[in-house]
């Protein structure tokens, strides 16, 4: 899904309805899948489709704000013209004569209301929501927002109605939203549950239904819905089925949490900073709630399952659960891992291989769980196959010797395709003669690694190829990346053809990103064996090589559009992407090794490092993000280029006091002796954090800082030095000065579009206008601004928020919002900046707030700091926006 600013733009101005308007996002699901298939003919049917969408949007008078490849943008005057056109749409798609009989699927999503004219097109919150309901509908599937429902409730057309969908947590949208499912007589009415955070649809998909383990199935769900049970973990070797069980038994469990079910891939995370993150990004908890202590006050009343899976290569894991626990009484965990995490209350369920049948009669081998799982893989690569009584003893011979393991069976399964169950057997027996040395492996996990390793020889060259280096990638990849990190494996042939070849034969899996985009990852033993592969045959450090060089070109193309109209998308792309850059990074810099890294993998950690220093400053995004940084720079020690410099300044962020201020007059030394004036810009606006209290060296850095920005033209770096002049301003009792200066940074920002500097430096106007006692224009500043702010996902930009809303409640005499507003911005603040915590109250004695602390009394005031303490940001700023202040300040 994009959305109007990714858009190409065919519209004229004059033609865009004002005031309420039904805005309506889609496009083709699986459009990559059906290009593989359909190769040359995919024109033909992307032609056809544009041309019945276009058809249907003219006729209920719709508006096309854009359109890029299979996607579009439409506006309509009336929600019940959109909801027609989408009716008529989706009619018209399901007769139209598709080419190889295919049939393409197109999901929509309408959203009436009042979006922002800018720059020739809409923008803000209406238009994300569109596009987000969009997103978590399937193809051919129409999804409304209640603001549409409630408008065409009594006027659907002909054929057509309402289906209540109940409320969804949609991603980057701060409140749940309550949806609406367009029924539309004659075609398909029933979908799989909305793609939507915390739901069924937040577990991983699974492409086949669980077979032998019922039994297990019933009694697990039946203990994870017990009173009491807390924590239950499911051991057992690799490739026994501990995660196909778990997410099976979660999926039952979904309308048992209220709060939802929640999966969290840990398998590519090796400390306990990096498993808390993990959780908190999994639960979609806000940026600002994603460290601690704040994800504690976040998740502290929540009843969800949380299945937490491959633990056992994190030896802090028992700690984190454990503490999840107590800050959680209604959290439920479920776990996987080869081991237990030996916690007071931990019920174990040792998952064990498959039923064998105990011998070899018809009957028997058709109820083994084995046998079904071997005839049910074998029929998905083989559709004539079938178990029969001439079969069933060798397909059970074959089960017996891989053990009854689930991920061996399906290995094999999949070789179906070229041997008979008789010529297969055979096969697996020679394979397993090879058994992996050392006594510390599992009978069973050596079994597995020698299926894997007889399922690899049978690939030809090119998947084998391809195959090890899927091995370097960490929490999956996309085709770009693994055709970049695969250069030359493949010698012509379609990556995306030896892609689904490894899927065919069980040794990838398939699936996709917030783009829609295929997403091709490994199971973690598969993975082990891939990048052992790769080591043997010579190639590891070359594609590790490829890889982290892909992935700094990754961060430089994100990081270049972050404060730009892009910013949360280039986000979202960092997060998703984030697992193989942290893995990137460890090869590159090699933290802990007892030598230090080649030069050439030094000067690459650093440029990466450097590049990521201001996705850094998000908090919560990398607790490892100051160790990177100083281990960039001491492998580099004594060069002097931008990289050194940039990672210098980012360095000197994570660090207060004298050791930061040095660190920030190397990065200022660096760029001057380069004559970057950009660089020494933000040298300079950094620098300045380190001379708060001298106004006068403040004063000088920052004008400098100024005029280069000014100089180079970098708006960027000039707006956020104009908000920290204005900030200096305050500090000195110059809030008019503040005020101009503050209006200039909002300009620049407005104009390029960089809403989180644009919100920063709104919320400092805020301040000011209090400070200058026009508190009713501060109101109207964030109720402009409230929502978006919980929108940016930028835990600074909430922090700043809770403080105006605090100073604002005091100015007016509100003090007991205003103490548990402030106790909500103190814990808030605890977590992201510690370091200035000791110095709260001086800002609290020039914001006023000592004013309404002393009106209350300190019993009071305790109680009203103690009471927001528990508020997330959200509830926080609820409580504001539902009590605007309105009464005049009892004393001056």
């Amino acid at each position: 899904m994009v959305l109007a600013a990714e858009l190409g733009r065919s519209w004229d101005m004059a033609d865009l309805p004002s005031g309420t308007v039904s805005l309506l996002f889609s496009d083709i699901e699986g459009s990559t899948v059906l290009l593989s298939r359909l190769g040359a003919a995919y024109a033909d049917a992307l032609d056809g489709q544009r041309r019945v969408l276009r058809a249907s949007w003219a006729d209920q008078g719709g508006i096309e704000l854009g359109t890029e490849g299979d996607s579009f943008f439409v506006a309509f005057p009336t929600a019940i013209g959109a909801v027609g056109a989408a009716a008529d749409a989706e009619r018209e798609l399901a007769v139209y004569p598709w080419p190889a009989g295919e049939q393409v699927r197109v999901r929509v999503g309408i959203h009436t209301g009042s979006p922002m004219v800018h720059d020739g097109g809409y923008v803000g919150m209406d238009v994300h929501r569109a596009a987000r309901i969009a997103g978590a509908a399937h193809g051919g599937q129409v999804v409304l927002s209640a603001a549409t429902a409630e408008l065409v409730g009594g006027g659907l057309p002909g054929g057509v109605g309402l289906r209540d969908l109940g409320s969804h947590r949609l991603k980057d949208l701060p409140m749940p939203e309550h949806l609406f499912q367009l029924t539309i007589e004659g075609l398909r009415s029933e979908f799989p549950a909305l793609k939507a955070l915390g739901a069924a649809s937040s577990l991983p998909v699974s492409a086949t239904p669980l077979v032998g383990r019922d039994g297990e199935l019933a009694e697990l769900t039946a203990l994870l819905a017990s009173p009491g049970v807390r924590l239950v973990t499911l051991t057992g070797p690799g490739g026994s089925g501990k995660t196909r069980l778990a997410v099976s038994v979660a999926e039952r469990l979904v309308n048992s949490f209220p709060d939802g079910v929640f999966f969290v891939q840990l398998a590519a995370v090796t400390t306990a900073e990096v498993m808390w993150t993990s959780i908190a990004e999994a639960m979609d908890v806000p940026p600002d709630a994603r460290v601690l202590p704040g994800f504690f006050q976040y998740v502290a009343h929540h009843s969800a399952l949380v299945v937490l899976d491959n633990l056992e290569q994190l030896g802090g894991a028992d700690a984190v659960v454990a503490e999840l626990r107590q800050q959680a009484p209604s959290m439920v965990v479920l776990a996987t891992s080869r081991r237990p995490l030996s916690l007071d209350g931990e019920l174990q369920h040792a998952v064990p291989p498959l039923e064998l049948p105990d011998d070899a009669s018809w009957e028997e081998t058709q109820r083994s769980g084995a046998v079904q799982l071997f005839a049910q893989r074998a029929q998905a690569v083989k559709a004539s196959f079938s178990l029969q009584p001439d079969n069933a003893a060798d397909v059970a011979a074959i089960c017996r010797r891989l053990d009854g393991l689930p991920l061996a069976i399906e290995l094999a399964a999949a070789r179906t395709k070229l041997l008979t169950p008789h010529a297969l057997l055979g096969r697996v027996g020679q394979a397993l003669d090879l058994k992996v040395t050392g006594i510390d492996r599992p009978t069973r996990q050596q079994t597995l690694r020698n299926t894997i390793g007889w399922s690899y020889d049978l690939l030809n060259p090119q998947c084998q190829a391809l195959f090890r280096h899927l091995g370097v990638f960490a929490g999956g990849a996309d085709l770009d990346a693994i055709a970049a990190v695969a250069e030359g494996v493949a010698d012509g042939v379609d990556v995306w053809n030896l892609v689904a070849d490894l899927v065919d034969t069980s040794l990838a899996t398939i699936g996709e990103d917030d783009r829609g985009e295929p997403r091709v990852g490994m199971l973690e033993t598969v993975r082990a064996f891939a990048r052992d592969r790769l080591a043997t045959a010579g190639e590891l450090d070359d594609a590790c090589r490829r890889h982290a060089q892909y992935y700094t070109v990754v961060a430089q193309s994100m990081a270049a559009q972050l404060h730009t109209p892009r910013d949360l998308a280039a986000r979202n792309q960092l997060e998703t992407d984030y697992a193989n850059i942290r893995e990137a990074l460890t090869w590159c810099l090699q933290p802990g090794a007892p030598t230090p890294p080649t030069p050439d993998r030094c000067d690459l950690g650093l440029l990466l490092a450097a590049t990521l220093r201001e996705y850094w400053t998000i908090p919560g995004v990398d607790p490892q993000a100051e160790e990177w940084l100083q281990r960039a720079v001491d492998l580099c020690a004594g060069q002097h280029h931008p990289a050194m410099a940039d990672a210098l300044v980012g360095l000197s962020r994570h660090m207060w006091g004298h050791p930061g201020e040095g660190i920030g007059q190397r990065a200022l030394d660096i760029y001057r002796a380069l004559g970057d004036k950009k660089g020494m810009a933000e040298a300079l606006h950094t620098l300045e954090w380190f001379h708060r209290d001298d106004f006068d060296t403040a004063q000088s850095m920052l004008d400098e800082s100024i005029a280069l920005a000014r100089e180079a033209g970098d708006e960027v770096r000039l707006s956020w030095a104009l908000g920290r002049c204005a900030d200096l301003g305050m500090r000195r009792r110059q809030p008019g000065e503040a005020l101009v200066l503050l209006r200039e940074a909002t300009e620049l920002a407005h104009q390029r579009n960089d809403e989180r500097t644009m919100l920063s430096a709104q919320l400092n106007m805020t301040e000011v206008l209090i400070s200058l006692e026009r508190a009713p224009e501060g109101v109207v500043n964030l109720d402009a601004i409230a929502a978006s702010v919980l929108a940016s996902r930028d835990p600074g930009l909430g922090a700043g928020l809770l403080s105006c809303y605090a100073e604002l409640f005091a100015a007016v005499g509100d003090d007991e919002r205003a103490g548990r507003l402030l106790g909500a911005h103190r814990e808030l603040s605890m977590a992201l900046w510690p370091s200035d915590c000791d110095k709260e109250e001086s800002w609290i004695q020039q914001s006023g707030i000592a004013k309404a602390r002393s009106r209350l009394g300190d019993t009071r005031w305790e109680q009203a700091l103690q009471a927001g303490r528990s508020h997330s940001l959200q509830t926080a700023v609820i409580d504001a926006s539902e009590h605007r202040p309105a009464t005049p300040p009892r004393d001056s």
